[in-house]
């Protein structure tokens, strides 16, 4: 036998397919099993009667593999889309959009039943529905659903052909294992999501309390050395600082510029030339993010529809945090009905704001809030070190199918 002859058979005997990283007591267990994903698991039971009155899980429903919202509907009412009664430990993927996962692991046991919308497929593993859920956030499998996707606004995959994606499936014991390890992190990533929304409110609340509410000249908080400071003053936000707005449109964009390009959709993006050398905010005109408020300090260019405010008489960071307090309430009250809210610059510019006369006392605030700000981002990075982790983890634990047909 010729060494080329030996060396194919090795590099295909290389190719089993089995995980790159496995729990110890399953090493010799063997090769995975390949399935279509309807030989896994059932796909869309059949169901003969919706209940009158039940849960309805819709596509707004769930987010991040969490139910946001109860919806309680009667049948005589509901949608057509109402079709999928749930038993405990079915899953539900994300038909519409699945980039999203917004997917849903249904493990809750109530009196009123549930049911989903015709937007997920419903998925009753043979086995182990706590593997399955994990498996479908497999990146490759993803990479699968979506070759297979239609649409381009919504992309959306028919149920028949996600029932014919290939799964790799190890035995029952391994699957709950690898379903065990990857749920621990999960509940490591909840209870910290929990700590950051708990971070979150209290920085709603700290806000609520440090800025006078409406009508009033004074906070219902007040730091002490300040208690005998006087009632805040009111005037416009054009009279203490400059507002203008960039003049470049999208088209403008570069992917490997020197200067940040700033846009209404808040992404930060390089370009060639700059128009502005100062510290700022950079309040977007319109679009999804209308609103939303960035500082930054350095040369900088902007979008048409974003508004650049800089040259402070008062403290920036204190001016920043009362609009994220209050610009949303004045864009609210100038909309007209049946518009998409936007930005105008009489918005900012004759925007009443209250100041307190000792600019100590506007800095104390700003520096309140600056750190309840940097224990949300600390937070926020802790959660995405997790993510990553388990992305990592995923990768490891479940075999390259592609890889394996690659080989043969």
């Amino acid at each position: 036998m010729s060494n080329k002859v030996k060396t194919t058979k090795m590099n295909q005997s290389k190719y089993k397919l089995v995980p790159r990283l496995r729990f110890p007591e399953f090493n010799d267990a063997g090769e995975w099993e390949v399935k279509p994903l309807n030989k896994a698991c059932q796909v869309n039971p059949s169901v003969q009667n919706l209940p009158n009155k039940f849960i309805y899980v819709d596509l707004e429903s769930v987010k991040d593999g969490t139910l946001l919202q109860k919806k309680n509907i009667q049948l005589d009412g509901a949608p057509s889309r109402a079709q999928r009664l749930l038993k405990k430990g079915d899953v539900l993927f994300q038909m519409v959009r699945p980039y999203q996962q917004n997917n849903y692991f249904f493990n809750t046991e109530e009196s009123i039943p549930y049911v989903a919308s015709t937007g997920y497929a419903q998925l009753r593993a043979c086995e182990s529905n706590d593997y399955l859920f994990q498996y479908l956030h497999n990146d490759k499998f993803l990479e699968r659903v979506l070759d297979k996707c239609t649409g381009s606004n919504y992309p959306a995959i028919k149920s028949s052909d996600l029932s014919k994606i290939e799964i790799a499936i190890p035995s029952p014991l391994e699957q709950q294992k690898i379903a065990d390890c990857l749920s621990s992190i999960d509940d490591l990533i909840t209870a910290e999501s929990k700590k950051l929304e708990s971070i979150k409110n209290h920085k709603k609340g700290l806000m609520q309390n440090l800025f006078p509410s409406d009508g009033k000249t004074t906070p219902n908080f007040r730091f002490p050395e300040f208690q005998n400071a006087g009632d805040w003053e009111e005037t416009i936000l054009g009279n203490h600082c400059k507002i203008t707005t960039g003049k470049l449109d999208a088209n403008a964009m570069v992917e490997n510029g020197q200067y940040r390009f700033y846009t209404c959709a808040k992404e930060y993006y390089l370009i060639d030339k700059y128009a502005f050398d100062t510290d700022a905010l950079l309040v977007s005109g319109n679009g999804a993010n209308v609103g939303y408020i960035h500082y930054y300090k350095g040369k900088f260019n902007a979008y048409q529809r974003t508004y650049v405010l800089d040259q402070f008489s008062q403290d920036i960071f204190f001016i920043k945090y009362y609009l994220e307090r209050n610009l949303h309430k004045r864009i609210a009250t100038e909309k007209k009905e049946g518009n998409t809210p936007y930005i105008v610059i009489s918005t900012l510019t004759d925007m009443i704001v209250a100041l307190p006369k000792n600019k100590k006392e506007q800095q104390k605030i700003a520096d309140c809030l600056s750190y309840a700000d940097e224990l949300i981002t600390s937070q926020t990075q802790k959660i995405e070190v997790l993510k990553t982790h388990k992305k990592g983890l995923m990768q490891q634990l479940f075999p390259n199918i592609d890889q394996n047909h690659k080989s043969k």
